[in-house]
């Protein structure tokens, strides 16, 4: 497979993974029980931080939208990268800097969430490396 073909897999991964992340995570149902406790407990507790009033639900579902967005983002921005790949243009960095933070992320999804993310995570990482691994080699100018 061409550069171009892993760089497209690797933006309809991640445009996946955003969909579930916001559909399970930032707008999932709360079990009931103890989670749901905990939820009430960080709603409960208003508190001002630089000078607005906020509660840990508030910073939690902002931090889950946020990563929501820049999923969403990245899904674009390596759909477009896969048409500069075409041209040879020097992507590499850029892919390597993406697979290594993908990495870091599905390590990080591995110790704090559970093993769906990781999955697709390490599946983007592999996706971009293969897409590196592929790419023609730029002449220098």
């Amino acid at each position: 497979m061409k550069a171009v073909v892993y760089l497209r897999i690797a933006s309809i991964l991640t445009l996946i993974h955003a969909v579930l992340h916001t559909a399970g995570g930032v707008f999932g149902k709360t079990p009931p029980g103890p989670a749901s406790v905990a939820l009430e407990a960080m709603r409960a507790n208003q508190f001002v931080f630089m000078g607005a009033s906020r509660n840990l639900w508030e910073f939690y579902r902002g931090m889950g939208l946020a990563v929501t967005i820049f999923l969403t983002i990245e899904g674009i921005v390596f759909w477009q990268l896969g048409s500069l790949a075409k041209s040879g243009a020097r992507l590499r960095p850029v892919l390597a800097a993406f697979a290594v933070a993908y990495v870091a992320m599905a390590v990080n999804s591995y110790y704090y969430f559970f093993t769906a993310p990781v999955v697709v995570e390490l599946l983007i990482a592999a996706c971009l490396v293969m897409a590196m691994a592929k790419m023609k080699v730029a002449v220098a100018e």
